[in-house]
C-alpha cells in the first residue's frame, strides 16, 4: 500500500487520479480529514503519523509549507523548517518505524537555485545554492533525510521539479494565464531566454516510476517535459491552448528590469526574462523514464479539462 501526504493539493490530485488509473492502492492524506481523505492535522516535528502510515511500504510526501511571493510571516524560514523539515524529518522516523521500505520526497530546483546560464542546466551533482526560506528548507530536508537513509537503511527518493503546470493550477502561472486569457499586452517579445517546466501529468508518472524502480533511491533526480520553453514561447502555446491571440510587445530586457527595480518586482521580472534550464539525462537513463506527454499535449488536456478548474 501506498500512503501519499498531500493528497488534495495540485500534485497529489493528480498523482492519486494517476494510482486510481493503474489500480495502485494507497491512502489519500491530508490536513483535514474529508471523505476518503485521512487528516492527519497541522504537519510539524510532534505531528502523529502512525495510524495514518499503518500498512504502508511506500510513503509519498507531497504536502509541505510552499513558497509564498509575499510571505507576511515573522520569520518565513522557521515557519518553513518547521514544515518542511522538522515536519519532513519526523514523518521519515515514523515511516521507518513502522516498517516503510522507501520515502519519495518532494523536493524543489530552487535547491538548486532560481537561475541558469544559457546553456548551463541545472544538474544532479551541482552545489546546491537555495536563495530563499523554500528553497532552504527543501535543502535542509533533503540533507536530513539523506542521513536517515545512512543509518537505517530505508530507501529515499529525492525529486526536484521546476515549476508544475495543469489544469486547477494555482498562483503565478494562475495569474499568466490569466492575463493572456484576457488578451492583455504583454512586453515581453524581445525576450530571449530558456525555462524549464513540468506538466503535473509528467510529474505524477515519475513519481509512479519512482514507486518500485530499483534505481531510484539515492541521489537526486531532476524533472522536466524535457524540452524549455522562452518566456514568449510559452504565452503562445498557452494562447493557442485558449484559443486566443498573444499580444506580445517587444520592449528590451533591460527596461523591463530597470522599471522592476522602481516597482520592487525584481524577482518576477528576472523570472519572467532569465534562464532556468534542468537537465533530466540522469533521470532518463536511471528509470529508462521518458515523460508521457510533449508541452502542447500538456497544455491541451489542460484545456480540455479547464484551466481554470
Amino acid at each position: 500500500m501506498i500512503a501519499v501526504t498531500g493528497a488534495t493539493g495540485f500534485v497529489g490530485r493528480a498523482l492519486c487520479d494517476l494510482l486510481d488509473a493503474k489500480r495502485i492502492e494507497h491512502r489519500q492524506i491530508g490536513r483535514r480529514p474529508q471523505p476518503g481523505i485521512f487528516g492527519i492535522g497541522e504537519i510539524g516535528p510532534e505531528t502523529n503519523w502512525r495510524n495514518a502510515l499503518g500498512g504502508a511500504r511506500v510513503v509519498i510526501h507531497l504536502a509541505a509549507r510552499v513558497h509564498q511571493m509575499q510571505d507576511a510571516t515573522v520569520d518565513p524560514l522557521a515557519a518553513h523548517r518547521h514544515t518542511n523539515v522538522d515536519g519532513t524529518l519526523a514523518l521519515a522516523r515514523q515511516a521507518q518505524a513502522n516498517g516503510v521500505k522507501r520515502l519519495i520526497f518532494m523536493s524543489s530546483i530552487k535547491v538548486n537555485g532560481e537561475q541558469t546560464e544559457p546553456g548551463r542546466p541545472f544538474r544532479p551533482g551541482d552545489v546546491p545554492v537555495p536563495l530563499d526560506p523554500y528553497g532552504r528548507s527543501k535543502f535542509e530536508a533533503e540533507v536530513g533525510l539523506r542521513e536517515l537513509a545512512n543509518r537505517t537503511g530505508m530507501e529515499v527518493v529525492i525529486i526536484r521539479p521546476p515549476l508544475v503546470y495543469g489544469a486547477g493550477v494555482a498562483a503565478n502561472f494562475r495569474a499568466l494565464l490569466s492575463l493572456v486569457a484576457r488578451g492583455v499586452p504583454l512586453p515581453l517579445g524581445a525576450v530571449r531566454n530558456k525555462r524549464s517546466l513540468i506538466a503535473v501529468g509528467n510529474l505524477a508518472d515519475l513519481i509512479r516510476r519512482c514507486i518500485e524502480h530499483p534505481a531510484a533511491p539515492g541521489g537526486v533526480l531532476m524533472a522536466s517535459d524535457g524540452v524549455d520553453l522562452s518566456t514568449p514561447g510559452l504565452l503562445r502555446a498557452l494562447g493557442r491552448s485558449l484559443d486566443r491571440p498573444v499580444r506580445l510587445v517587444p520592449v528590451p530586457v533591460w527596461s523591463l528590469r530597470a522599471a522592476a527595480i522602481l516597482v520592487r518586482q525584481q524577482a518576477a521580472i528576472q523570472r519572467l526574462t532569465g534562464s532556468l534550464q534542468v537537465d533530466i539525462g540522469d533521470t532518463r537513463r536511471r528509470l529508462d523514464w521518458v515523460p508521457p506527454f510533449s508541452p502542447d499535449a500538456a497544455f491541451a488536456q489542460a484545456a480540455a479539462k479547464g484551466w481554470f478548474s
